[in-house]
């Protein structure tokens, strides 16, 4: 694949992961101004989370769309304004990512596992 295509492709996976990233934010704040005004404590919350496959799918989406967004946006900065580029970058950026997927499942893992 062509250099300029890949940089097409990156150009939209972090618009498309930003658009999710804007919904994942907005529903997760809104929940938790919810929970806190309900008086939930963060036990009660986690507890009512337990075993819950829609939450775990929607959680699922924001790992992975923070994944996809954040290591773009880095690749980016590094770019611009240290100068990196090339095989080496791409590498960093990749291991970037992939560390971000295994924690967030983790997390996941952890919370409604």
């Amino acid at each position: 694949m062509s250099r300029a295509r890949v940089e097409a492709w990156l150009f939209v996976a972090q618009r498309a992961s930003a658009a999710a990233l804007g919904v994942c934010v907005a529903v997760h704040l809104a929940t938790i101004v919810y929970a806190v005004r309900g008086g939930l404590t963060a036990a009660e919350i986690l507890a009512r989370t337990q075993g819950s496959v829609v939450l775990a799918l929607f959680y699922g989406v924001f790992v992975l769309a923070v994944a996809i967004h954040a290591p773009i946006g880095l690749r980016a900065i590094f770019r611009e304004h240290l100068g990196w580029r090339g095989a080496a970058l791409d590498a960093g950026i990749a291991i970037f990512a992939v560390l971000l997927v295994w924690l967030g499942w983790r997390a996941l893992g952890g919370l409604f596992g």
